[in-house]
């Protein structure tokens, strides 16, 4: 079985930095792409960033130039660097795995969720 195990979600006050990780365990032989997603109280889940096995990557425009996403292919992992936090990036961060391949075959995970908190 495939899992995504997330961690480094916190309170942080504005202007600070986070650095979120997430690893996909199991039997994989593959992952296409890998990213995160936020969900705000009240609101849809958007796209955050993401990663492709290459290196391609993605961001929503509200967090470019602040966040840095960054995939480790051998270790199956993706992070999300966040720099100059504001409180409206306060979120539960989830962990988005695309085209993961493994022995029971092809399909999509997701984490659990992390809370990020930007306090002002």
């Amino acid at each position: 079985q495939v899992q995504l195990v997330e961690s480094g979600g916190g309170l942080v006050q504005a202007g600070g930095s986070l650095r979120l990780s997430c690893a996909a365990s199991g039997s994989i032989f593959s992952i296409n792409t890998m990213g995160w997603y936020r969900q705000a109280l009240g609101k849809q889940r958007d796209l955050v960033a993401a990663i492709t096995s290459g290196g391609s990557t993605n961001y929503a425009t509200s967090v470019k130039d602040r966040f840095t996403i960054s995939r480790d292919n051998a270790k199956n992992t993706v992070y999300l660097q966040m720099n100059s936090l504001k409180p409206e990036d306060t979120a539960v961060y989830y962990c988005n795995a695309r085209g993961v391949c493994s022995g029971y075959g092809c399909r999509d995970y997701w984490g659990q969720g992390t809370q990020v908190t930007v306090s002002s």
